[in-house]
């Protein structure tokens, strides 16, 4: 303690406010050290000068001698790596390794990132053993509360995930909370999720066992070095140069936590790691008059903002603020993390919520108010992988306050894939390539990170949207859009319309909107899917990747060959959907490739694509200079022109007529939209409906929309968002890559063996992988579900991420859900499998076995019957849809 007074002080509410008052001894002076002791120096000495001289070479230097750059190195070690050195500007585990709560959580919003923090846990416990080093390894579990229902309703949707990965947990009465928790007042909780394998550790400590046994595999570790510049050439990683001497090298991992962002720019070639540092604090108190006993379970009362846990007889407790600190934008040297100031006022809101939920905490003493640094993403999900456009340069840092939780399993996968060249499971919603430069400015970093932090324990309705960082990426039609109704979402940086609000409607109520049941935009998505099935809508969908791969020979076409596996040796105007797969058969992208010339192709790829699948072609594109790949986004605004009377919109609009005979499925034409020439017209639509996509130069935007508009007034036609076309793919079976298609996900288990050249006598990449497969066969494969026995309007809705269940065994988990309108029930999209034969590996599996089956969807707990289909329901669509010589068009006119 910095005084005697201060010691002496309690928690009591009366007593705050002098607390607050007491500036000269409460608000002024700098933080002590954090919650835990610095560990023993691993180098030859603090003096620089008895310091190990610097190896002149290694295979891979990480940067950061943190918990994460510790468990990269313990990692890689233990793959069999040597000539690893890790290198840290201060002391080993001295930065916010040191400051955190050292709380492992399984509570994690993504699948993967409760299976990291899963394998942290088991990997810290056993850190010990094999180290000899003690961890404060306590396996305390830990409390999840809920004050409403809705926030309820999410811990059992969590409870349904955990239980898929084989994590123990139990829902909770509030009278079973008392039993568990003696301090936690249940007055206004409405039940808890229980997590009995969570733990506590000491974070230097663990730390050290890490750097421990990584130095006892080779890795040399040298504190005190401060990395100044990544050399480069020709994209590859070639060494790194400190303040000490340079390294050559062939890999670099960029582990500086605080300082990633700062590490990234520092290179010929900028990396872009997007993060940014926020203040986060945390209250010490003095053991209690009735000292809590270490395993006590650990509280997250997220709706109070606040996390408690047991220390030394006491608590710590912590929380995220509404109004958060953004700290270090202009960059900063290490000293500003040892400097940091507390700041009652700003706790207070905690303070309170924490004596709210202890009452009993009231008149403990204050040991410390600890203020340190964390760093915090666009999307509150760290980054990890390889960074584009420079070969042998990965990132892992950006953990967004659950550092320690990440750390094991992080450093396991970053290790794996630089290792094999792929992560044993899909990290793609954590990957580093899901950024690109856009989101690298540090005035977008230090607003988005002062929403981020608070929605770490923000109710999180499905659907939400961010509200900072926005409008960075627009298509020329949207102020346009916007008047008329439009509702926005953003993805990879671009504004996409939801749907559109019609006149009269309470736009404000609609952006409020916030449940797990029916939304109240149900009916408004409703009536745009109706007139995408009767008449005609457009959806502006600007916002998806496209390339264009030129070459002056045949060399184009060679490379989509091998890149790609389906056929692209077809007639110029073709268009042919197809995957490109890695080395084990699974989709890098999913895309639709045009041959508009014949050494020329166009290629859409999905929106998030844009910096990974350029990162893929470019992998195995030769330095050949005859060969050109372009990325052609912003040149081109994308309308969807979906339904029946789209034909008559568009042959009104050319002269040309627009029906299947002259206008076949999946061609594509140069032509004369309105008074714009060269629009590229395709008769596909990504949701299985009739209709085209027009993409035209950008300068021709409005004006094409607006002739589209007028000309579709006699048709009908509307603006629609992607809600309706989310359903509309959806109920026809359509597979997204990102969310029902990833790395893992062959064309053979989502039933595109068709789209595969199989026949062909050439070689792609994954030609192998789907052969051997094809010859023992699926084990798993894409189905639809659709729900029976479930009311739309009482009942929970399933999003995404709900256990499958065949004959009462868990079989599976949802990957996409929307309502449809057509059938009039929800559709959910997954995976099954069937169980285990006797040796304990799955077997095969076959339609029979999708056929025959019972199954269930689990939401939130409850299980619902569903009927599993591996085709999509087209007689009943063809069933429920009207003539379109019988529509009466005047039903939508002036909608």
């Amino acid at each position: 303690m910095r005084s005697c007074v201060r010691s002496s002080r309690a928690l009591s509410p009366a007593l705050f406010p002098r607390l607050l008052s007491d500036a000269g001894c409460w608000g002024t002076r700098p933080a002590r050290r954090g919650l835990w002791s610095t560990p023993r120096n691993l180098s030859s000495g603090a003096d620089p000068q008895q310091q190990t001289p610097l190896p002149s070479q290694a295979r891979v230097v990480i940067c950061g001698g943190g918990i994460v750059g510790t468990s990269v190195a313990y990692h890689l070690a233990k793959l069999g790596w040597t000539e690893i050195v890790l290198l840290e500007q201060g002391r080993l585990g001295a930065g916010t390794t040191r400051m955190c709560a050292g709380i492992v959580s399984v509570a994690k919003a993504l699948f993967i990132e409760s299976k990291m923090a899963d394998y942290s846990c088991a990997l810290y416990e056993r850190l010990e053993e094999e180290t000899g080093v003690k961890t404060g390894f306590v396996r305390t579990g830990s409390l999840c509360l809920a004050q409403n229902q809705d926030r309820f309703l999410s811990l059992k949707r969590l409870a349904s995930r955990l239980k898929v990965m084989g994590i123990s947990c139990n829902v909770l009465k509030p009278k079973e909370v008392a039993k568990l928790h003696p301090l936690v007042n249940i007055h206004d909780l409405v039940g808890a999720l229980h997590l009995p394998g969570d733990a506590v550790v000491s974070p230097p400590d663990v730390n050290h066992a890490l750097a421990t046994a990584a130095a006892a595999h080779g890795v040399q570790i040298h504190e005190r070095t401060h990395v100044n510049h990544i050399l480069m050439e020709k994209g590859h990683v070639t060494g790194v140069e400190t303040d000490r001497g340079h390294i050559e090298c062939e890999y670099f991992v960029n582990c500086a936590g605080q300082w990633g962002y700062e590490l990234g720019q520092a290179s010929e070639t900028k990396v872009s790691v997007p993060l940014h540092g926020c203040e986060h604090f945390y209250l010490l108190t003095k053991p209690l008059e009735k000292p809590l006993a270490p395993n006590t379970p650990v509280v997250m009362d997220m709706d109070g903002r606040i996390y408690v846990r047991a220390w030394q007889g006491g608590v710590l407790s912590g929380g995220f603020e509404k109004n958060p600190k953004p700290i270090f934008t202009e960059g900063r040297n290490q000293l500003d993390v040892h400097n940091m100031l507390e700041d009652w006022d700003h706790f207070e809101p905690m303070l309170s919520a924490l004596l709210r939920r202890m009452p009993g905490l009231e008149s403990c003493e204050i040991h410390q108010l600890v203020n340190c640094p964390e760093s915090f993403t666009p999307d509150m999900r760290c980054l990890m992988g390889e960074t584009p456009g420079v070969h042998g340069y990965y990132a892992l840092a950006g953990m967004n306050s659950s550092g320690l939780s990440f750390a094991g399993g992080a450093g396991k996968y970053l290790a794996e894939w630089m290792t094999y060249g792929y992560p044993t499971a899909n990290v793609w919603p954590l990957d580093i390539k899901r950024f690109g430069n856009l989101q690298s400015s540090r005035t977008f970093l230090r607003h988005r990170v002062m929403e981020v932090t608070p929605l770490l324990y923000e109710l999180k309705v499905p659907r939400w949207d961010f509200q900072t960082g926005r409008q960075l990426r627009t298509s020329p039609l949207y102020d346009r859009l916007d008047t008329q109704g439009g509702r926005w979402m953003e993805k990879h940086g671009f504004e996409r319309a939801k749907y559109f609000v019609p006149p009269g409607k309470d736009l404000l109520s609609l952006d409020q909107s916030k449940t797990f049941y029916k939304p109240d935009w149900f009916d408004i998505v409703g009536a745009e899917v109706k007139c995408c099935k009767e008449a005609v809508c457009v959806i502006d969908m600007s916002s998806f990747t496209k390339f264009e791969l030129t070459s002056s020979g045949d060399e184009a076409l060679v490379l989509l060959q091998h890149l790609c596996a389906n056929d692209l040796d077809v007639p110029v105007g073709h268009i042919v959907h197809t995957g490109m797969l890695n080395e084990r058969g699974g989709y890098e992208n999913d895309c639709s490739v045009v041959r508009v010339k014949k050494n020329s192709f166009f290629i859409i790829s999905p929106t998030d694509q844009q910096v990974h699948s350029w990162s893929w072609i470019k992998k195995y594109m030769p330095n050949d200079p005859q060969l050109h790949l372009e990325d052609v986004s912003w040149k081109y605004t994308a309308l969807n022109l979906i339904g029946p009377r789209a034909m008559d919109v568009l042959s009104e609009l050319s002269y040309v007529s627009m029906t299947p005979d002259h206008f076949p499925s999946l061609f594509c034409k140069e032509m004369s939209v309105g008074y714009a020439n060269g629009i590229r017209v395709m008769s596909m639509t990504h949701t299985g409906e009739p209709g085209f996509m027009l993409y035209v130069p950008i300068e021709y935007a409005l004006h094409v929309y607006n002739e589209v508009m007028s000309v579709g007034q006699k048709y009908g036609i509307r603006n629609a968002g992607y809600y309706a076309l989310r359903s509309l793919r959806i109920e026809k079976f359509f597979a997204f890559w990102g969310q029902d298609l990833d790395s893992f996900t062959t064309p053979l288990e989502c039933g595109r063996e068709f789209r595969v050249k199989f026949d062909k006598d050439m070689d792609f990449v994954g030609r192998d992988a789907l052969m051997q497969q094809r010859q023992a066969g699926v084990t798993r494969r894409f189905v639809m579900l659709v729900l029976e026995d479930h009311d739309t309007e009482l009942d929970l809705w399933p999003w995404w991420g709900e256990p499958i269940y065949c004959n009462g065994q868990l079989a599976g988990v949802t990957t996409s859900s929307a309502y449809s309108y057509t059938l009039e029930r929800h559709v959910c999209l997954g995976f099954v499998s069937t169980p285990a034969g006797p040796d304990g590996a799955p077997t095969p599996i076959t339609p029979d076995f999708i056929n025959r089956g019972d199954y269930e969807v689990d939401i939130a707990g409850q299980r619902y019957p569903a009927k599993a289909k591996l085709y999509p329901f087209s007689s009943l669509f063809a069933q429920q849809r009207r003539r379109k010589d019988d529509m009466e068009l005047s039903n939508f006119q002036g909608k």
